[in-house]
C-alpha cells in the first residue's frame, strides 16, 4: 500500500467533482482536450442524444457546449476548437440539469421541479402568465430568447433521466413521468425556427416514441464512432497529456512508469462505445486515482445505483452469467422501458461494455471492461443472487487461498476453499435463492465466481467451446484452471467430462500451463467434498 504523498496531492490539479468547463480552464486543471469533437457533434444535426454511463463526463461535455454555443471564445485559447471555428457566434443558452429533479413523489411535484428549472430564464427573457407546464414555459422562453437577440436558441438537457430511473420499478409512476417529460419534449419540435441546436444526455435509453415522439429527427450517436472517445480517456490522451502523472504514481508504488500504466489499464480501461473505438479509460477512477496517490475502486466506491439494484430484482434476472454475451445489437441497445433481460441495463450503466463485434454475422460480444468493474460487480451485484455477501470473503481466507493459487499448488487452495466453505453460516433465504438458480451446481459456480472476482482473479463461467459449455475457467499469470463441477457425481466423472468434451483443447494454444480441475461439492456440507486434477 503506497504511503499517502504530499507531491501526489499538489503536483497536479486534477478535476474530480468538478463539471463545468470554464472552472476547468481557468482553475488550470488538468484538461484532455475533446473540444474538436464537441465542435463535429454541433454540426451533426438540431437534434442529438448521447447516453454514457455515470461519472463518464456527460456534464463536462453539456457544459463544454455551453461555453462553445455561448461564445466564450477566450476559455478555447490553445484549444483544438481554434483550429475548426471561425464565427464563434453568441446563442442564447437554455441548459437544464434535470439530475435536481430526482426523487419527487409524483408528477405534480415533477411539474414544479421543472418549472422551477425553467424560471431564471423567465427572469432573463420573460414571462408569460399563460404559461402554465414546464413544457410551455420551455417553449416561450426559446422563442423569446431568439427573438429578443436576434440568433436562434441552444438548448442543453443534461440527465434528462433522473427522474426516470427513481421511478423505473414503478409501472404507475413511470407512466406519469414520462408524460410530464412529454410534455417538455413536445414543444421543442414546434419551436424549431426558433432553435439553433438541441443536445439531451443521460444514462439510459429511453424510446422515442414514449418521451422524445414528437422529435423524430433526432440523431442518436450514443453508438456513433466517431464520437466514441468524447467521453471518457483513450491510452494516447493518457500517454500524451498525463505522462507526468503515471510518472508520480509510479514513484509511489516503486514500480516503472510502464508497470503503472499496466496497473492503470488493467483497472481502468477496457471500455467501447461502438464497433470502432479506441480502449477508453474510466475518467473519474482514472483521475481520483491520480487526485489520490492510490489506485483504488473509485467508481464503485461510489455506490452501486439504486435504480440498477431495484430493476434486477423486478427483472429476476440472473446476472451471474453475465461475464461474456455474444448478442445483436438489439439484445443491449433498447429502450429502458422496453427491457425484459438486464442486458441492456447492465450495458447503458456501465458494467458491461462492447469487447468484440463480427460484421458478417453482426454479433456484439459484450463483457466486463475492467479490474474494477469486475470487483464492484462481485461487491455490489453478485451477492443479490448468492446470498454471499464480499465482506464473508475473508481476507485471511483469500490471501492464503490467492497465494496457494500463484505457487500453483492446487491441492492447497482447494484445501483452503473447503474449509472456508464449510466455515460459512446458513445464509437467510438460501432455499429460495438456491430453487432460482438452474441447478445447485450453478450455486457453487456462483459462489467460486464470486471469491475469485473478488480476488481480482480472471475468471469466467459457463465457457462455450465445440464440445458445449464448461463450467468455469480461471486464469492465472502462467496457469489455465478448466473446472468442471459436480453435485451429483463424482471428481473423477467431472475430470473425464472435460477430457470427453476437449472442454481444455482451446487453451493449450495460449503460453500458458494447462491444468484440469474436478470437483464434487457435498449439498448437505455445502462444501468441497472431493478433487481430482490433470495436467
Amino acid at each position: 500500500m503506497p504511503p499517502n504523498s504530499t507531491e501526489m496531492m499538489t503536483a497536479r490539479r486534477y478535476p474530480v467533482g468538478i463539471q463545468t468547463f470554464s472552472e476547468i480552464i481557468r482553475g488550470g486543471y488538468v484538461y484532455v482536450d475533446k473540444t474538436d469533437l464537441v465542435w463535429k457533434l454541433s454540426k451533426v444535426s438540431k437534434y442529438v442524444f448521447m447516453s454514457r454511463p455515470r461519472r463518464f463526463g456527460k456534464s463536462l461535455l453539456s457544459s463544454t457546449l455551453r461555453t462553445y454555443f455561448e461564445g466564450r471564445k477566450e476559455l478555447f485559447q490553445g484549444l483544438k476548437m481554434m483550429e475548426l471555428e471561425e464565427e464563434w457566434t453568441q446563442y442564447p443558452v437554455i441548459y437544464l440539469d434535470l439530475s435536481v429533479c430526482k426523487s419527487q413523489e409524483d408528477a405534480k411535484e415533477l411539474r414544479h421541479a421543472l418549472s422551477l428549472l425553467i424560471e431564471p430564464y423567465e427572469r432573463i427573457y420573460g414571462a408569460n402568465p399563460s404559461e402554465l407546464t414546464p413544457g410551455q414555459k420551455l417553449k416561450g422562453v426559446v422563442q423569446r430568447a431568439c427573438e429578443q437577440t436576434g440568433r436562434q436558441t441552444v438548448v442543453l438537457i443534461d440527465e434528462y433521466d433522473a427522474p426516470l430511473l427513481e421511478v423505473l420499478h414503478e409501472e404507475e409512476n413511470l407512466a406519469q413521468f414520462r408524460k410530464v417529460m412529454q410534455e417538455i419534449y413536445a414543444p421543442l419540435k414546434a419551436s424549431d425556427p426558433y432553435l439553433r441546436f438541441c443536445f439531451i444526455t443521460g444514462i439510459t435509453k429511453f424510446s422515442q416514441l414514449s418521451i422524445f415522439s414528437t422529435l423524430n429527427s433526432m440523431v442518436n450517436v450514443t453508438m456513433n464512432p466517431a464520437f466514441a472517445a468524447i467521453c471518457g480517456i483513450t491510452e494516447d490522451e493518457l500517454l500524451n497529456v498525463m505522462a507526468e502523472d503515471i510518472k508520480l504514481l509510479a514513484r509511489e508504488y516503486e514500480c516503472t512508469p510502464e508497470e503503472m500504466q499496466h496497473k492503470l489499464k488493467d483497472r481502468y480501461d477496457g471500455y467501447h462505445f461502438s464497433e470502432k473505438s479506441a480502449d477508453v479509460y474510466n475518467p473519474y477512477s482514472l483521475l481520483s486515482a491520480f487526485l489520490q496517490g492510490r489506485i483504488d475502486n473509485y467508481w464503485f466506491n461510489t455506490g452501486t445505483p439504486s435504480y440498477l439494484i431495484r430493476q434486477l430484482k423486478l427483472l429476476k434476472a440472473d446476472i451471474t452469467d453475465m461475464e461474456v454475451q455474444e448478442v445483436p445489437a438489439s439484445a443491449f441497445d433498447q429502450p429502458t422501458e422496453n427491457m425484459t433481460t438486464a442486458l441492456p441495463l447492465l450495458y447503458q450503466s456501465g458494467y458491461l461494455t462492447i469487447k468484440d463485434y463480427d460484421r458478417e454475422s453482426f454479433i456484439y460480444t459484450l463483457s466486463l471492461p475492467n479490474q474494477e468493474v469486475r470487483y464492484g460487480y462481485a461487491e455490489g451485484l453478485l451477492p443479490i443472487y448468492t446470498g454471499l455477501e464480499p465482506k464473508d470473503v475473508q481476507i485471511g481466507f483469500a490471501l492464503k487461498f490467492w497465494r496457494a493459487l500463484k505457487k500453483n499448488d492446487l491441492d492447497l487452495a482447494l484445501r483452503e476453499m473447503q474449509a472456508y466453505l464449510a466455515g460459512i453460516p446458513y445464509v437467510e433465504g438460501f432455499r429460495q435463492k438456491l430453487a432460482e438458480a438452474a441447478t445447485a451446481e450453478g450455486f457453487y459456480e456462483y459462489t467460486m465466481y464470486l471469491i475469485f472476482s473478488m480476488l481480482n482473479v480472471y475468471v469466467r463461467t459457463q465457457v462455450k467451446c465445440a464440445g458445449g459449455k464448461m463450467d468455469m475457467v480461471v486464469w492465472m499469470p502462467d496457469t489455465t484452471y478448466v473446472f468442471e463441477l459436480k453435485v451429483n457425481g463424482t471428481a473423477q466423472e467431472a475430470l473425464e467430462q472435460i477430457d470427453a468434451k476437449h472442454y481444455a483443447m482451446p487453451f493449450h494454444t495460449e503460453d500458458r500451463k494447462v491444468i484440469k480441475v474436478g470437483i464434487r461439492f457435498n449439498k448437505d456440507t455445502r462444501t468441497i467434498d472431493e478433487w481430482a486434477t490433470d495436467n
